[in-house]
C-alpha cells in the first residue's frame, strides 16, 4: 500500500513545536494516530537532523513495554535518557494506558528541554484528565480517518468507483489493503467488535450490553434524522418492552459512543434567532465503514452516507458544524399562514467564516433544485450557500449566488468552499 502522508496533521504537529504544551493526538482507534506519531512525525524529526538519541519513542501497546505501564518506571526510563540540555522529543503512544499518566506528564513538563507528544483514543482522556490537570498547557491535534482526498492518494481501483468505495468501506487506512467485499466487511466487523465495543465495555459499566448494541444500531440507522435521549428511550419502551431503559441511561450510552470517537453530535441551530434549539440532534459517524459494518451492510443509502461524508470533511477542515433551522411562515392549502421550519443540512463555522451547505444525492429536475435551495432564500445574511450533489455536473452558480458542486470535487479540492 502506498504511503499516505497525512500532511494536514503533520503540519499541526510541526507548528505546535516549542509552545510549551503537551501535544495530544486524539482520535478513533485504528485511524492512524500511531502511524502519524511513530512514522510520519518521527521521520520528519530525523529529516530535520534531530539525533536519534534525542527522539524518545514509547509504544505502550507493545507487550514488551508492559513494564512501562508503571508510572514511576516510565518516568525513570525517560529521565534516565535525558543526559544533556538539548531538546528531547518524547513520543508516547496510547499514554492513557499508564496509571496516573497525568502525573508522569506533569513531571516531564518540568523539563524545559522536553517536547512532549502523546496519543489517546477517548475524549474523556482529553476533556477530564488533560484539560483539568494542565489548565491550558495542552494542544490537541484531533485526527480523523482518511479524508476522501487522502484516500485517493492510495486508492488503486477504478476511479469511477472510488467515491462509492469510500462511503461503503470508510477511511480507516487498513481498509485499503483489504481486497473484495467479503474481506473488507469482515475486517470492519471484527474491528468494531474486538476493538471499539471491547474498549467501551471495559471502560464503562454497561448494565444492558445487548440494548447498548441495539442503540448503536439505531444511531447508525438514523444518519440525517434528528434524535434525542427521550425519543430513543420511548423507542426501547414501546418496541423492546424495556421500561428500565430511561432517557438518562440512553444519554449515558450516547456519551460513551461519543467518547470512543465513533460518532459526533451536530446540534440544531436557529439561523434567524441565532441560538441553539435544545431538543433534537443528529449524529454522524467518524468512519462510514464502521457504520455500515454495524448494520451488516444492509442499509446502504447513498444519500445519507454522502451527507455523513460531507460532515466529516467539514470537521477535518477545522469547522464546527451544526444543523441549521430556518423558521418561516407560509400559506397552507386554505390560504392561512402557518409556521414551519426549513432545514439547512450544515452550518459550518470557523472564526469569522460561515458556510451554509445542503447535501443532495440527486438533482434530477428544477423542482428538486428548487426544494434544496428554498431554505437558502429564506436566510437574509450574505454568507456563502452551497449545494453538494452526487450528480456528475459542472460547478455552477445561479442568480442568487447559490453554488452547486459535485461531491467528489467538493471533497477532493481543498479550496472547494471558495470556488
Amino acid at each position: 500500500m502506498k504511503k499516505i502522508e497525512r500532511t494536514t496533521y503533520l503540519e499541526q504537529l510541526i507548528s505546535a513545536r516549542g509552545d510549551g504544551n503537551i501535544k495530544v493526538i486524539s482520535g478513533l482507534r485504528r485511524c492512524g494516530k500511531s502511524y502519524l506519531l511513530k512514522n510520519i512525525f518521527k521521520d520528519w524529526l530525523t529529516g530535520q537532523g534531530i539525533p536519534a538519541d534525542h527522539i524518545l519513542l514509547y509504544d505502550l501497546e507493545n507487550r514488551r513495554n508492559k513494564h512501562l505501564l508503571d508510572p514511576d518506571v516510565l518516568l525513570d526510563t525517560i529521565e534516565g535518557r535525558m543526559t544533556d540540555d538539548k531538546v528531547y522529543y518524547i513520543l508516547i503512544d496510547e499514554v492513557q494506558k499508564v496509571k496516573d499518566f497525568t502525573e508522569v506528564l506533569q513531571s516531564l513538563l518540568l523539563h524545559e528541554n522536553a517536547e512532549i507528544y502523546v496519543t489517546g483514543s477517548n475524549s474523556k482522556f482529553l476533556s477530564k484528565d488533560i484539560v483539568t490537570e494542565f489548565r491550558g498547557r495542552n494542544s490537541e491535534i484531533h485526527i480523523y480517518p482518511l479524508s476522501f482526498a487522502e484516500f485517493m492518494t492510495a486508492y488503486e481501483g477504478p476511479e469511477n468507483e472510488a467515491f462509492l468505495q469510500y462511503i461503503y468501506y470508510g477511511g480507516l487506512p487498513q481498509i485499503l489493503s483489504q481486497e473484495g467485499h467479503a474481506k473488507k466487511a469482515a475486517f470492519l466487523s471484527r474491528i468494531y467488535r474486538t476493538v471499539y465495543l471491547k474498549d467501551i465495555f471495559e471502560r464503562h459499566s454497561i448494565d444492558y450490553p445487548d440494548e447498548f448494541e441495539e442503540l448503536v444500531k439505531i444511531i447508525a440507522s438514523s444518519i440525517g434524522a434528528p434524535v434525542n435521549p427521550n425519543k430513543l428511550a420511548n423507542t426501547f419502551k414501546s418496541k423492546k418492552n424495556l421500561q428500565a431503559i430511561t432517557d438518562k441511561t440512553i444519554s449515558n450510552y450516547l456519551s460513551y459512543i461519543e467518547d470512543a470517537f465513533l460518532v459526533e453530535e451536530a446540534e440544531r441551530f436557529d439561523i434567524k434567532g441565532k441560538n441553539y434549539i435544545d431538543s433534537l440532534s443528529k449524529y454522524y459517524f467518524q468512519d462510514l465503514g464502521i457504520r455500515n459494518a454495524i448494520l451488516s451492510f444492509r442499509q446502504i443509502e447513498e444519500t445519507h452516507l454522502m451527507e455523513n461524508a460531507i460532515y466529516n470533511e467539514l470537521r477535518v477542515r477545522g469547522f464546527s458544524v451544526d444543523v441549521g433551522v430556518v423558521p418561516v411562515r407560509i400559506l397552507d392549502e386554505n390560504g392561512k399562514q402557518v409556521r414551519c421550519n426549513y432545514e439547512v443540512d450544515f452550518v459550518a463555522n470557523k472564526g469569522s467564516l460561515r458556510y451554509y451547505i445542503q447535501s443532495a444525492w440527486k438533482l434530477p429536475d428544477n423542482e428538486k433544485e428548487e426544494q434544496e435551495s428554498r431554505p437558502f432564500r429564506s436566510i437574509s445574511d450574505s454568507f456563502k450557500k452551497i449545494i453538494v450533489t452526487g450528480d456528475k455536473v459542472l460547478l455552477k452558480r445561479d442568480e442568487n449566488g447559490i453554488v452547486t458542486i459535485p461531491v467528489e470535487q467538493f471533497l477532493k479540492d481543498p479550496d472547494s468552499l471558495d470556488l
